[in-house]
């Protein structure tokens, strides 16, 4: 994937950074881990210092992040990963206490999905079958992914960090 990064030398408008950007494999699926801040961001970035900004990972109150997810269809998904010594439920349960994948996170995330299918799963078992074009506006509720498709789901994902009540 590749990442162009602007700003500014002088006044005048650059490009600081143009690169490929390895995706990330988890257990079966890859993330493409775009840019991300900690906290309010600043502007304009001047020559490399946006690498002071430049965070990876789930953002705090105030922060962002962006991301692209590959998820392949479940069964392959739980195949690969467990081909890879990870069991899924139980490192779910290690980090979010449930072993079904549903989980909460101090986001608003907005999910675009760009190909394939996914199935958006939220308390009482309500699925909500998305594809291409369609886009989620997710508040920190407690949910979790599924993809019952027969190929990849491709989905852009933009995080902000937020404060729970």
């Amino acid at each position: 994937m590749r990442r162009v990064v602007t700003g500014q030398k002088n006044g005048k408008s650059v490009i600081l950074e143009d690169a490929e950007i390895a995706g990330q494999g988890t257990f079966g699926s890859e993330m493409f881990g775009l840019w991300g801040t900690d906290e309010m961001p600043t502007i304009p970035l001047e020559n490399l210092d946006y690498k002071k900004q430049l965070t990876m990972g789930m953002p705090k109150p105030g922060g962002t992040a962006i991301a692209l997810w590959v998820r392949p269809p479940d069964e392959e998904f739980f195949k690969k990963a467990k081909e890879n010594g990870v069991d899924i439920a139980e490192l779910w349960h290690k980090r979010f206490g449930d072993k079904t994948g549903m989980h909460t996170t101090d986001t608003i995330d907005y999910i675009i999905i760009l190909s394939g299918e996914m199935w958006l799963e939220i308390d009482g078992g309500v699925l909500v079958h998305l594809k291409p074009g369609d886009c989620v506006v997710q508040n920190g509720i407690r949910h979790a992914w599924r993809n019952k498709g027969s190929e990849n789901c491709v989905m852009a994902i933009v995080m902000i960090g937020a404060k729970r009540r």
